[in-house]
């Protein structure tokens, strides 16, 4: 092996999904004047190609994958993918590659472990990857400096679900094209469609299909293990339909990395995500994940990489025997296995059987041609042996010199047919991938320009044609729109109530209104019916609101919320007052609307009720809260808990919470609400959002400060405002403190434990990006029982960073803490029989029984003129 490592900077940045490390390699690379970086996939190197252009220019960028090269004559920012990004890095200032973790797949790895041994910047290295191959990093490149970076947001398990029960904006992973078509087709119908991204499709299909998904034109997008990689999508739920898969091999069950490597697509960012199963997808067992795994996923702790796949990357090329026994030999490193059998190295050995073919590769010029030809990637996926087929009729033209322009171009003008099934455009796009591979080559094609664009025209024009055949069969325009609103995000659609009282929903007419009453379309089908009722039964209460609307603009103008009363200008319409929870506050119209005749009067009424019951809307998790404290399944422990939440609008500190009588079994319950218990708050993270905070405030049911935009940070305030707690100088949201608390807990988790530790690193780069001062992070770390150690100089001449601060952390308080006095817990006084002054058992406050966290009652004071009698009683005992 040789190895072309340099003396310069290198730095592994490990980590789980949404980190941003391949952010933090786009960064460092702009601020070099060149760079590289070597991706997994040809559509991850587009996209941050694309991004990188916008902030160099596209005269200094160059993109280069096996397809498709633009490479500008003054180029000095290169985004490859691994197989075609120079082995030593090009000799550029900045190198990285992106998912180093692949060294350890079966057929690329070798590619992956020969770049992070031997691709080296002039003066920074990047090795971007899972936290897995710290060990690898360690052993192969001990002069690395290792960074471990939190994730962005939190992933958790979200249980099994149906099909139906899935949440808008999810992901269902497959394994198998026939079970992405089945899922997909039952999404068509029950959910109005959804896109479909498989690793067969072409980088153009797959963003169409991923575009059509972000526009929110489809809330489901159905998917391989290809999304696991290379896609940032807005998915808030991963759902697993299958959770084996054939490797190659075998059919086998995948491997927590691999399972969280596909959950981390949910969330992006400072979003939390969540993943699970899909139910009734298969007879037999139910699909579940164990324990053990749930706890991986959720924690990011996964089993170490134990070694990388290694392939000789400079084989010698005197005869076919000798390549291939170069291909075959072991590796002498510890830590490095020989990559199993690949594609290219079984379609070379397979042609070398063939005496034809054999007899003509003898120079070594020869060897080292047939063997590129034998590397042809096989998009077709069609196995060893009917590639090798292919690459023998491309090696008939190969030997002699270059294969002719006129058979190429005919080649491409029969794959460039846009008509046909699925199946069928997407093997026209897997072999015209093949020529747009043969047409970037060199030193293969006559003309190899002119052939490369029109591969690159057909290749586009097919994509156009499956992604609108994928469209077609998946998706269905009056159903998606339809189901859209059967969801969450009901409000993101256009229902209009036209003027003669049609009802649309984006500009699909789907009944009437008759009066306060829906009549579905006399048109529509049976089955279109049943969905106009249930789509109308989600909307019905924005349609009449809608009507209502226009009823009270009508009769009284344009009205708003404030401080517990509609008003119209500056006159009450309505007063709020307190109805039997919070947040349904009970109306109470004005005088001077006693006046109309009854009928009128109670249209009016009836209209500003559904008018109101429209403005409540952001506060439905708080309702959700309400409703849970009734639900008998709540159990005592847990209605009080909710009811504390319920009573202070979604937040209360972890110490009022009582958390201690709450039992473990009942926690997933409180999730289901949307309850985060967190290190020194339980709060609701959806009631923290502007909309909620201010309609609070507009009602008069929290009277503290709201900030409109509820960022995470702000300058601390003489009065705290809802929703945050202090940091210093400062003041942060409940929920990024919360972030902040969780990075630490993890990162103290996973530090030695030994007794000569001290203490773990805590970072402060995501506090940073929130806006918070570094002495606002320690003391807002200090509130969770954070502490940090004292900075540790360096020696004198000493150069270097200095050495990161120790933290150490100790519980700051319990969930409860009964009030002490100097005797211990206050006690009220019991005559000798257990009974309080009134005769009545003692079971109540202060008592054995009672509740220790509970306060004391103040001492009641005499009444009237109680106070004089008892100072005249005082006296007269002194002159006795």
């Amino acid at each position: 092996m040789n190895s072309l490592r340099s003396d310069s900077h290198i730095r592994a940045v490990l980590g789980p999904t949404n980190t941003g490390k391949t952010h933090l390699a786009i960064e460092r690379m702009c601020g070099h004047s060149s760079g590289t970086i070597g991706f997994p996939l040809r559509l991850l190197a587009r996209e941050v190609y694309d991004k990188v252009c916008r902030i160099k220019g596209e005269d200094a960028c160059a993109l280069i994958t096996g397809e498709e090269r633009i490479e500008p004559p003054n180029a000095r920012y290169f985004l490859c993918t691994a197989e075609a990004m120079p082995r030593n890095g090009g000799n550029r200032a900045f190198v990285a590659l992106d998912e180093a973790q692949i060294g350890a797949d079966r057929e690329r790895g070798h590619i992956f472990t020969d770049r992070l041994l031997n691709a080296r910047g002039r003066e920074e290295t990047m090795l971007l990857g899972s936290s897995t191959l710290e060990p690898m990093v360690r052993k192969l490149v001990p002069e690395a400096q290792i960074e471990e970076r939190p994730r962005f947001s939190t992933l958790t398990h979200a249980g099994s679900a149906k099909l139906s029960r899935l949440p808008p904006r999810s992901a269902i992973v497959a394994f198998s094209i026939e079970q992405v078509y089945q899922v997909a087709e039952l999404l068509r119908r029950f959910r109005g469609g959804a896109a479909v991204v498989m690793g067969a499709l072409s980088p153009q299909t797959r963003n169409r299909q991923v575009e059509l998904f972000q526009s929110g034109e489809v809330d489901y997008i159905v998917a391989t293990d290809a999304i696991g990689m290379g896609l940032n999508l807005d998915v808030h739920h991963v759902a697993f339909a299958a959770l084996s898969k054939f490797d190659g091999l075998r059919q086998r069950r995948l491997v927590p990395a691999e399972m969280a490597q596909i959950a981390g697509r949910a969330g992006r960012h400072q979003t939390d995500g969540s993943f699970g199963t899909l139910s009734g997808s298969r007879r037999g067992a139910p699909l579940e994940l164990s324990e053990d795994e749930i706890h991986a996923i959720e924690n990011h702790q996964f089993a170490p990489v134990t070694h990388l796949f290694w392939r000789e990357p400079n084989p010698r090329f005197d005869t076919l025997d000798v390549l291939i026994g170069d291909l075959e030999s072991r590796p002498m490193e510890e830590g490095l296995a020989l990559a199993p059998e690949a594609i290219d190295l079984a379609v070379l050995k397979r042609l070398a059987e063939q005496p034809d073919i054999a007899a003509d590769v003898k120079t070594a010029g020869n060897v080292r041609r047939f063997w590129e030809a034998c590397q042809l990637p096989d998009f077709r996926q069609q196995g060893a042996d009917a590639h090798a087929r292919f690459v023998a009729r491309l090696w008939s033209d190969l030997r002699h010199d270059y294969i002719g322009a006129d058979y190429v171009a005919a080649r491409i003008s029969e794959l460039d047919n846009p008509s046909g099934d699925i199946d069928t455009l997407q093997g026209r796009l897997s072999a015209i991938r093949s020529w747009a591979y043969i047409c970037q080559r060199p030193d293969w094609v006559l003309a190899r320009d002119e052939m490369a664009a029109r591969a690159r025209s057909a290749e586009a024009k097919l994509s156009d044609a499956l992604h609108q055949k994928l469209t077609e069969r998946f998706v269905n325009r009056r159903t998606s729109v339809l189901m859209k609103g059967m969801g969450k995000d009901a409000g993101l659609l256009r229902v209009e109530l036209k003027d003669d009282g049609q009802v649309t929903v984006e500009d699909q007419p789907i009944g009437h209104l008759d009066g306060f009453r829906f009549v579905v379309d006399a048109d529509a089908s049976s089955e279109e019916r049943k969905l106009m009722l249930a789509a109308a039964e989600k909307h019905m209460a924005s349609l009449l609101a809608q009507k209502a609307q226009k009823l009270v603009a009508d009769e009284l103008g344009e009205l708003r919320i404030e401080n517990g009363c509609i008003l119209r200008g500056d006159q009450p319409v309505a007063q709020l007052e307190k109805g039997k929870s919070p947040s349904r506050p009970r109306l109470l119209m004005a005088k001077e609307l006693g006046q109309l005749d009854p009928a009128h009067r109670t249209r009016l009424e009836d209209a500003l009720q559904l008018w109101l019951e429209e403005q409540l809307a952001p506060l439905a998790p708080l309702r959700a809260l309400e409703d849970a404290a009734t639900d008998p399944e709540a159990g005592t422990e847990v209605r009080a808990l909710l009811l504390t939440l319920a009573d202070r609008n979604g937040t209360t500190r972890r110490e009022d919470a009582g958390l201690a009588h709450v039992p473990k079994e009942k926690r997933p319950f409180l999730r289901r609400l949307g309850v985060t218990i967190g290190s020194l708050d339980v709060f609701v993270p959806a009631l923290l959002k502007p909309a909620p905070r201010q309609l609070l405030k507009r009602l008069g049911i929290d009277n503290r400060p709201v900030r409109d935009a509820m960022e995470a940070v702000h300058d601390g305030e003489n009065q705290l405002a809802a929703g945050y707690r202090r940091a210093g100088k400062q003041a942060i949201r409940i929920d990024m403190a919360e972030k902040l608390f969780r990075a630490a807990h993890e990162s103290r988790a996973k530090a030695p434990q030994s007794k000569d530790a001290r203490g773990f690193r805590v970072d402060s780069a995501l506090a940073t990006s929130m806006g918070l001062l570094p002495e606002s992070f320690r003391s807002l770390m200090r509130d969770a029982g954070f502490r940090p150690g004292q900075p540790v100089e360096l020696a004198e001449g000493a150069l270097g960073p200095p050495q990161p601060v120790a933290w150490t952390w100790r519980a700051p308080r319990k969930d409860f803490a009964p009030r002490k006095t100097d005797r211990g817990p206050r006690k009220p006084r019991k005559d000798f029989k257990g009974k309080d002054f009134k005769g009545k058992d003692f079971k109540g406050k202060g008592g054995r029984n009672a509740n220790p966290s509970e306060p004391v009652p103040a001492r009641r004071e005499p009444k009237g003129d109680g106070g004089q009698a008892f100072a005249g009683l005082a006296d007269l005992l002194k002159k006795g």
